[in-house]
């Protein structure tokens, strides 16, 4: 049987929300709050695994039509982008 837990679930929830809101470094938090930084990386991966959403949930309407959108805008700046690495091409090697 694993020995009680040093810290109580309130702690442990208050130092995954300070990590997770805060620009600095898992580590950087962890020091701040005298903990290992293993310690609160350990908390923080529990924390995101029981609470992200299901990837297998289906998408929304309003989700869908955003992801079709996007996937013709990046469509869109992919040919683009192969246009102008053609032309870069072809302008790099006229002897003007």
């Amino acid at each position: 049987m694993a020995p009680p837990s040093k810290y109580s679930p309130e702690f442990k929830e208050e130092a995954v929300q300070i990590a997770l809101r805060s620009s600095k470094t898992i580590s950087e938090t962890a020091r701040e709050l005298e903990l290992n930084p293993e310690t609160l990386r350990g908390w923080v991966k529990k924390h995101q695994k029981h609470n992200e959403p299901a990837a297998d949930a289906p998408l929304s309407l309003d989700e869908r039509a955003r992801l079709k959108e996007l996937e013709r805008r990046n469509h869109e700046l992919e040919m683009e982008v192969s246009f102008l690495k053609k032309a870069a091409a072809y302008f790099a090697k006229d002897p003007r």
